[in-house]
This record gives structure tokens, sequence and C-alpha cells, in this order.
């Protein structure tokens, strides 16, 4: 007999999340390799196992070619998941693919260093790279 997690499914639907826009603005130095860092020192998310709320620091570099994040539509995006019962591991991988589908950068990285719990802090890294 297969024994079932008690985190079997909690997270089968995070990649059809419906979450906000993240709007963009015309880069006018495509022509310049430069890095663009972001920090959300107070970023909060809720642990779908115990419906306590998880904090964080997520601090994204990204190269922009043609386009730049728009930050108020990116704040609004990371206050999204205040309510959202997600992984650690899930929210960054989610992160990063909804940056890069809005941003079309040359390249990009986002580390969550998530505060501790039970005495442990976690950290997530993912990094991507135009092709």
């Amino acid at each position: 007999m297969k024994k079932v997690s008690s985190y079997e499914g909690l997270q089968k639907n995070i990649r059809k999340l419906n979450t906000p826009k993240i709007e963009v603005w015309e880069n006018q130095y495509p022509d310049n390799l430069y890095t663009i860092s972001l920090d959300i020192p107070e970023f909060t998310c809720i642990c779908p196992k115990t419906g306590l709320p998880d904090f964080a620091d997520i601090k994204i570099e990204y190269c922009p070619e043609k386009f730049c994040i728009e930050l108020k539509s990116f704040k609004m995006y990371t206050i999204f998941f205040r309510n959202i019962g997600i992984f650690h591991e899930h929210l960054i991988n989610r992160m990063l693919e909804d940056f890069v589908r809005s941003a079309k950068p040359r390249s990009a990285r986002i580390i969550g260093v998530f505060n501790p719990r039970g005495g442990i802090t976690t950290t997530v890294s993912r990094e991507y790279k135009q092709k």
C-alpha cells in the first residue's frame, strides 16, 4: 500500500494560478548591458500546510533587453501572494516564470530567503538566461 503524504495535492494547481499582470515599459537603452536589482524585504505568503504566514526577503537581478518591469504592477503582483498557500520552492519558480514572460530579459535571477521555520532558514534561487 502506498503511503500518502499529508502534503499530497496541496500544490497541484500552482501553475494554473491567475496572478496579476506584471506590466513593463520600453527600455531606451537596449544596446547596453546593465543590471537592475529589486529587493522585496517584507514579502509574505501562506504556508499551504499550516495556514500560517511565511516571511521572506526576495531579491531579483535582471539584465533587461527591450523591456523593464513597471514597479507598481510588480508590487501588486507580489501582494497577491499574501493570501496564497504556496511552498517556497514553487513560489520562486512561479515568480521567475511570470517575470521572464513579462519582461523577456537577457537574464534574471530570483533569490528568496525565507525566515526560519522550526529553526531552519530556507533559501531558494533560480536563474534564467536568454537562449
